[in-house]
Order: structure tokens, then sequence, then C-alpha cells
């Protein structure tokens, strides 16, 4: 798999929770923090975050369970942070 269809895939995720409205690249990027273009890149495959791929595989190591607690953690802090 590519990092592009790892974050297509999550993108399509996130507007589906989203009640299936479409979300903007810009929109995307400025909730994660991000720039736009860094944000497009990584969709089109043109660069590709290795922590990226760090990630999802120490994620696939984990139950579904544990993922949730992680991501749900991660989030907390993160909301914190801001």
């Amino acid at each position: 798999m590519e990092i592009s269809d790892l974050f297509n895939i999550l993108h399509n995720a996130v507007e589906s929770q989203n009640f299936g409205r479409k979300i903007s690249l810009k929109d995307m990027a400025k909730e994660l923090g991000i720039p736009m273009r860094t944000y497009q890149d990584w969709k089109l495959g043109k660069t590709n975050p290795q922590a990226a791929r760090v990630v999802m595989k120490m994620l696939g190591k984990l139950d579904d369970d544990e993922i949730v607690r992680v991501v749900r953690k991660i989030n907390k802090l993160d909301g914190e942070r801001r």
C-alpha cells in the first residue's frame, strides 16, 4: 500500500463520519495543523512522510480495542496542547 492510499482512505473515512459531506484539502490541512500543499502532496503521493508508514505498522500490531484506546489518548493529548 502506498502512503497516498493511506491518506485517501483516512480522508474518505473522515468525510464518512461527517455524514458524507466533502471536506476540502484546505479544510483538512487546517484541521491537522499543516500546510495545504503538504497535505495535497501526501494525498497525491508526491511526497511520503516516513512517520506515517511507521505509525501504521505500529497500530497494525495492536488489537482493535487497543487501537481505539491509543488513538483516543493521542487525540486527548493533542487537544490539551492546543
